[in-house]
């Protein structure tokens, strides 16, 4: 796999022509564009094809959908003929909306269970009524939601940085992990939700398969530039990790 085409560009955009101008800017630049929940109500299912057609890359459809299993798998099913690389669900509380969600997909899309989001830290953990031994070590929250997402069938999860490499020694090549809350160095510009973040090449490092990378890229003077150049410190990271 090329460097560029672990890149996730996030189209976190107000507008569809706002969208489809980073889509064809971006072309060829990064591996996969992410819509999510905010573009996609904004717009319709329609915006899916809309951004297939002006940018060379995959599409990462990031719903984070939680529901009743049958909910779930009845979604699913409705996102499987649109043409995806991934759909994003919730690991939540549930194996069987998990399952739901892979028979749902029909193996025509990947299912990727979203563990722990990274704007959300320890006291975060210890407030919603999780145990403290979770609060105090979230890797372990997190890989026992990556194992149960692998063995529901899913592609692979949703995770930091931070436990990108737990989830690779614990269950192994070929479960993909995909980690936002990446700020390069030359960013400069940590004052925002993300709580447990990484480097392009530290993430490399630890493990992580896919990087979702959104405003370095989008506010930089040069976006193409930008993603160019995390392109190469994602190649720096993986020399690094062999």
């Amino acid at each position: 796999m090329n460097p560029k085409d672990r890149i996730i560009f996030p189209l976190d955009l107000p507008t569809e022509r706002a969208a489809l101008d980073y889509a064809a800017l971006l072309s060829g630049k990064v591996g996969m564009f992410k819509i999510g929940l905010e573009l996609f109500l904004e717009c319709g299912p329609s915006i899916v094809e809309k951004v297939r057609t002006v940018g060379a890359a995959d599409i990462f459809l990031d719903l984070k959908l939680h529901d009743i299993p049958v909910t779930v798998e009845r979604a699913v099913a409705r996102v499987a003929d649109l043409g995806v690389r991934f759909l994003t669900v919730h690991c939540g509380e549930s194996e069987a909306m998990l399952r739901g969600a892979v028979v749902g997909s029909q193996g025509k899309v990947g299912i990727l269970g979203v563990t722990v989001l990274t704007s959300v830290g320890s006291d975060d953990i210890l407030k919603s009524g999780f145990l403290p031994q979770y609060a105090e070590d979230m890797k372990s929250l997190v890989a026992k939601r990556a194992m149960m997402a692998h063995d529901c069938g899913c592609e692979g999860v949703v995770c930091s940085g931070h436990e990108a490499s737990v989830i690779r020694r614990t269950i192994g090549d070929g479960f993909f992990t995909v980690t936002p809350g990446i700020r390069p160095d030359w960013d400069g510009k940590v004052s925002d939700d993300q709580k447990r973040v990484m480097t392009p090449m530290e993430a490399m490092v630890n493990g992580s398969d896919y990087l979702v990378i959104g405003r370095p890229i989008r506010d930089a003077k040069d976006p193409v530039a930008a993603a160019t150049k995390v392109a190469q410190e994602i190649a720096e990271g993986l020399a690094a990790r062999h």
